[in-house]
């Protein structure tokens, strides 16, 4: 049972989403790292849990730093619920690449599980997606901007290695 209001919860929120339209633009990840407590947990269903801000901070420059962390130009929250009694606020988040050129919107979602610590801060943070969505994405990504002729290097080696598990059959 928490101690946080709806409204509390609700507000911190809304500053945490502020705050992330903030760094995606800045691409500050120590910022993104400093909006949870020293001890947190941050679930990742396809890399593991990191456990601690200073392995989140160096997992989140990692991650957003490299392709197709490094396209995606947002994370918006398409529609949230709070759930006082646990703490939590539970949400849909959008993850949008850049244009590759052509006004192509390409993008996939995940659900995120944020747990509130108080004073701005979060203790757990958990997201759930199907990696498969998210690499067919990178990849349609790729294919775009390859036919475009905007596929930078960092994109073509994602392209060449892992993402040829993405690449459509037939």
């Amino acid at each position: 049972m928490s101690n946080y209001s709806h409204a509390e919860l609700d507000d911190a929120f809304r500053e945490f989403q502020k705050a992330v339209a903030e760094i995606a633009v800045t691409r500050d990840w120590d910022r993104f790292a400093e909006m949870f407590t020293a001890d947190a947990r941050y679930i990742e269903h396809a890399l593991g849990t990191m456990s601690g801000r200073e392995e989140i901070r160096a997992w989140i420059w990692k991650t957003m730093t490299a392709f197709p962390g490094s396209h995606m130009t947002g994370f918006p929250s398409l529609w949230h619920v709070v759930d006082a009694p646990t703490g939590r606020v539970i949400c849909e988040v959008d993850n949008p690449m850049r244009d590759p050129g052509d006004g192509t919107h390409i993008t996939a979602t995940n659900i995120t599980i944020l747990t509130y610590a108080g004073d701005g801060l979060w203790n757990c943070e958990e997201d759930v997606y199907n990696p498969m969505e998210f690499g067919q994405a990178a990849m349609r990504w790729c294919e775009k901007a390859a036919d475009l002729g905007t596929l930078d290097d960092e994109a073509s080696r994602w392209m060449q290695t892992v993402g040829k598990m993405f690449a459509r059959r037939g």
